[in-house]
């Protein structure tokens, strides 16, 4: 009886700590786009005059600021923008399309790039930590080299990646096709853009997962089953993967907020039709509503990633009790 309630008592202290990160992630995250707001709206320019061209008279310019409700302050739009949020409806561009269908568009090719972006980080960090762990020369090999990787920004790899195999070789596109759907028309197309996100994502996520996995080796259940005669393969699954997996699992989380971040500019540079062009776009134009949306489209992707690594780190904390 005491253990159950000591377990329900944990339990809820859990959740009530899940959901104040929650609130508290939400109020960045509004905080974040007010700044949005605040930002593009000191950009010089006029939203209006990039919209009807340069041959526009003030009349024109005026009564279109009129149309777009740039003549309110700029908290009544706002806060009127956020409540339509709430309902979803992200509002209209400046140019008079829905965002929602904008962004219904253009959000799948970025997750598709994102998504296999992420496969690869997790994949491969968690085979060359565990690698790693093993010690001998991939140690010396690695740390090196994990550190190159994880330091090098995307918009330097992807150049790197294009001078090498695009130019030099031939042997992968540089530039994005797309067919009717929106997608590249070809697989080979997406390789080089994946690779500029993975790499240094590879880098960092190798060396937590070393790390992880040292630190979780040194439990005394692991001696146990060492002593036992256990193999090594199982030892690593079995007993110290489950320890170290919270931390691991935080790092994949913080990973995606990276990837879609840096996806922004490696889709600029390989000119692959996602969220990236669509944001150089509405920059260029002072939408500001369109900004913020992107803002809040990848904002909601990072959080509801880091609430799932935070469920799963409550759930192994709460088991280890």
């Amino acid at each position: 009886m005491m253990v159950a309630a000591d377990t329900k008592r944990r339990g809820s202290r859990a959740g009530r700590l899940l959901a104040r990160l929650l609130l508290r992630r939400l109020g960045l995250l509004i905080a974040l786009l007010a700044t949005v707001f605040v930002a593009v709206d000191l950009l010089p320019g006029s939203t209006a005059r990039a919209v009807l061209g340069r041959e526009a008279t003030p009349a024109q310019i005026a009564a279109k600021e009129r149309e777009l409700g740039l003549d309110r302050p700029l908290p009544t739009r706002f806060l009127d923008w956020v409540t339509d949020v709430l309902t979803g409806d992200f509002g209209r561009t400046a140019r008079g399309r829905p965002i929602n269908d904008l962004l219904a568009d253009k959000f799948p090719p970025t997750l598709l790039l994102g998504g296999l972006a992420l496969l690869c980080t997790v994949v491969l960090s968690l085979l060359l930590g565990a690698w790693w762990v093993r010690g001998g020369w991939t140690g010396r090999v690695l740390q090196p080299g994990t550190t190159v990787a994880a330091a090098l920004p995307e918009f330097v790899l992807a150049t790197l990646l294009i001078m090498v195999f695009a130019l030099a070789t031939g042997w992968l596109p540089a530039v994005t096709i797309t067919d009717r759907s929106g997608f590249p028309v070809s697989a080979d197309m997406l390789v080089l853009p994946v690779l500029a996100l993975a790499i240094p994502q590879i880098g960092w996520n190798a060396r937590v997962v070393r790390a992880a996995l040292t630190d979780a080796a040194q439990a005394p259940h692991v001696d146990n089953a060492v002593l036992e005669g256990l193999p090594s393969r199982v030892v690593l699954v079995r007993h110290v993967m489950p320890f170290a997996a919270p931390t691991i699992v935080a790092s994949f989380a913080t990973t995606v907020g990276m990837l879609l971040g840096g996806s922004l500019v490696v889709e600029t540079i390989f000119n692959y039709p996602g969220l990236g062009a669509v944001l150089a776009g509405s920059v260029a134009d002072r939408d500001t509503s369109v900004v913020a949306a992107v803002v809040a489209l990848s904002g909601a992707v990072i959080m509801l990633m880091l609430a799932l690594a935070d469920g799963i780190r409550a759930w192994s904390l709460r088991g280890r009790g």
